[in-house]
């Protein structure tokens, strides 16, 4: 068997937009900084940055309802919304400057301006979603936020949605600035730019173990996927985990405490998708629903826009379902192998306050194409079985942790885990992930290498000018900002 030792600054397993993230902002932050990026695929950007393994949303709260939920006497929470879509103003400006710097390529390789609706169908719904434009419409992030209960209007932003709707009632919210992105796309334009600047990317590649060293660093082991006999040992200064469902497991394996006590739920998925051209040409917006009781925030249907290589189709989706593998191309062992005596009560007391998402996902398995095309009829109501497909979409893995009072909650999001002298690092969860891996990348690097937080200030800021700042709580800042990268990345 051949063993070779290597070394290097900082090691990036997985090859998704969350490392490609982390390099580049390294490239650009530490250029003599040497990067080797790890990846178990043949290819990078193939498992949940890949464009049919997401939904592509640029998320930042316009039309996704799960975001500002409406509370017990009526009213809507702005908060978590303008959060959200203030880390998406972060992760544009990133690109927009990458792009100004020749650094990215054409912007409409990988971001589509597509306006985003969320339209609902019964009373209740409706009151709800005219108490969210009231309250969003308060901030600046959200002062286009259109809202309308005339059909008319509907269906001059989405045309597909009301031909053919029968009688009752139906509303919706329209943000002219939304966006569709194709995230595998990025992701490989990013390692490119990486790769450039020096990097060593490696795909093919299993890691198989981190251990950590008396003197703080990390040698991870890895294998060559289709050849066993070949087999390399890195020392690295840093480790950052960014293998999506992969995290855990790996994490587990470094020992740091920091993990201890989580664990992973996999939520699997499906797409309808429709590539006739003169039906994808007749609905260009991401239209938002509600999601079914007990359906995770994942699952909330919509009926979308996508672009890939510049081809226009329509997805509908996604329908939930369950495989205990923890990546698409993963083992169906991951989810028994993660299990810990640390996670174990947790996610057992998670599991049964959560029976609610097992029985849905149970039911989403056991549909047919004729009950998920009555799901995608609520929203396009002349929608021709003939014209819509069935693809697999990337596997999740939501997060479990300890909670105090309850023992054990699952937890929807992302979960940024650091070891205490930052060495190695590694990010949990899912949505709204990768339309936020740029502040995420910002909070990594703060935790993880503080001492250097004044060196990289002034480039940081270069890179993202409103570093530091709320553009809600500054309105002539978003304006120049927003309309900064709109122009630079084609946004209308």
């Amino acid at each position: 068997m051949t063993k070779t030792m290597e070394s290097t600054d900082v090691v990036l397993v997985g090859g998704g937009i969350m490392s490609a993230t982390l390099g580049a902002m390294l490239t650009e932050l530490e250029p003599s900084w040497s990067i080797t990026l790890l990846e178990r695929l043949d290819h990078v950007g193939q498992e949940s940055s890949a464009v049919w393994n997401n939904a592509g949303t640029g998320h930042s709260a316009l039309c996704e309802l799960n975001y500002a939920p409406r509370a017990a006497d009526g009213t809507v929470d702005a908060t978590k919304a303008v959060k959200i879509n203030e880390q998406f103003q972060v992760s544009r400006q990133f690109w927009s400057t990458l792009v100004t710097e020749g650094k990215l390529g054409e912007p409409g390789s990988f971001i589509n301006p597509v306006p985003h609706i969320s339209m609902v169908f019964n009373p209740d719904h409706v009151e709800y979603l005219r108490a969210r434009h009231e309250s969003f419409s308060q901030h600046k992030l959200f002062e286009r936020l259109e809202l309308s209960e005339d059909r008319d209007q509907i269906a001059q932003w989405a045309p597909l949605t009301q031909e053919g709707r029968g009688a009752g009632p139906v509303a919706a919210s329209f943000a002219p600035e939304g966006t569709d992105v194709n995230f595998g796309e990025l992701t490989r334009q990013l390692i490119r730019h990486m790769e450039a600047n020096g990097a060593e990317i490696r795909t093919g590649v299993q890691v198989q173990n981190l251990d950590r060293q008396p003197d703080g660093t990390w040698i991870v082991r890895t294998q060559n996927r289709l050849n066993s006999e070949d087999s390399r040992e890195i020392r690295a200064k840093f480790v950052f985990v960014g293998a999506g469902g992969g995290a855990l497991p790996l994490l587990q394996k470094s020992g740091i405490p920091e993990i201890k006590g989580f664990g992973g739920f996999p939520v699997s998925g499906l797409w309808l998708r429709n590539s006739n051209p003169s039906t994808a040409e007749r609905h260009d917006a991401k239209v938002y629903g509600q999601a079914a009781v007990g359906a995770p925030p994942m699952s909330v249907p919509h009926l979308d826009t996508r672009y890939e290589n510049g081809k226009k189709s329509l997805l509908f989706g996604p329908y939930g379902g369950f495989k205990p593998n923890f990546l698409k191309q993963g083992s169906l062992l991951d989810l028994p192998k993660s299990v810990r005596p640390d996670n174990i009560y947790p996610m057992a007391r998670a599991g049964l306050a959560n029976l609610d998402l097992v029985k849905y996902l149970l039911s989403e398995l056991a549909k047919n194409k004729d009950q998920r095309m009555e799901a995608l009829r609520e929203f396009y109501p002349q929608a021709q079985a003939e014209e819509w497909e069935l693809v697999h979409a990337g596997q999740r893995v939501q997060v479990m942790r300890k909670d105090k009072k309850k023992g054990g909650v699952l937890q929807f999001g992302t979960e940024l885990i650091t070891a205490d002298d930052g060495s190695i690092a590694g990010l949990l969860g899912a949505s709204p992930g990768a339309s936020t891996a740029v502040p995420i990348m910002i909070d990594l690097l703060g935790r993880c290498f503080p001492n250097h937080s004044a060196a990289w200030k002034s480039r940081l800021t270069d890179l993202i000018p409103s570093l530091g700042q709320q553009l809600d709580e500054n309105p002539a800042l978003a304006d120049e900002i927003m309309g900064h990268t709109a122009k630079t990345l084609g946004i209308r």
